[in-house]
């Protein structure tokens, strides 16, 4: 069903950055450098470059981040850190996901070692977030999920707008919404998402705004065009080095 552990090959390319950045941008490179972080997610870094995602997303100390499908927790911890004590975390996953990286979470959250981070799991009618709670929410590599369908594995079809109406309205006037995921061939649309786990950049951006979101800008550094997009992404030959594309929104 899912992919995580699924990392990005990134190459060198210029960002387009429309999103605020903290006036001092070295909270998200001291995030990353946390000793507390684990050797399998300092790993994961240097493909993620999740420093200057964060910077992307204009995320700030004293910040409420929702972590839509977190799964294991990776950008809830780094997040953790840099909304620091008055900010707060909450890691959402819906059952499946939560049954993927059951050991991950339990070391991640463990003796309470990330205290300003909560944890739910929820069912994707209700996704329990509120109404004008959070600054930001993300979902990395899982946007997709909304149209994948597998009831035998215990994922049921998601009403994709319900599901992004939730998030809108959990969002503050002025919040964001950022989306990493696997892109898929121009002129699928949707369809990628069943059987390759990619979506199509075109119809992201066009289903988002759709949504009542505005869309400020995108992110560069994770793309690769070498990728061959009729692969899976679990595929050998692309795993780790699929072609990503990181969008940001705004709730007017």
């Amino acid at each position: 069903m899912r992919h995580w552990g699924v990392l990005v090959l990134t190459l060198s390319a210029t960002a387009a950055l429309a999103a605020p950045v903290a006036a001092d941008d070295t909270i998200y490179s001291q995030a990353v450098a946390h000793e507390a972080r684990s050797s399998q997610d300092r790993e994961r870094d240097a493909r993620e470059l999740p420093a200057e995602v964060m910077a992307f997303s204009g995320l700030r100390p004293g910040m409420k981040v929702a972590d839509v499908f977190g799964g294991g927790g990776y950008y809830s911890e780094l997040i953790s850190y840099v909304v620091g004590p008055k900010g707060e975390v909450v890691l959402v996953n819906n059952k499946p996901y939560e049954n993927y990286v059951p050991d991950e979470i339990k070391a991640r959250l463990a003796s309470g070692r990330l205290p300003n981070v909560r944890h739910a799991v929820i069912d994707v009618n209700d996704l329990k977030l509120g109404t004008n709670t959070f600054d930001a929410v993300l979902i990395v590599l899982s946007y997709h999920d909304l149209y994948y369908v597998d009831p035998a594995n215990g994922w049921p079809g998601i009403d994709a707008p319900r599901f992004l109406g939730q998030i809108r309205d959990a969002l503050k006037p002025n919040g964001v919404f950022l989306i990493v995921d696997h892109a898929a061939k121009a002129g699928t649309g949707k369809t990628a998402a069943q059987d390759l786990h990619r979506i199509e950049e075109s119809f992201a951006r066009s289903d988002i705004t759709s949504r009542g979101f505005q869309f400020e800008g995108s992110f560069e550094k994770l793309r690769n065009p070498a990728d061959d997009l009729d692969k899976v992404v679990f595929d050998p030959a692309v795993r780790s080095r699929t072609d990503r594309f990181v969008h940001l929104y705004r709730k007017p």
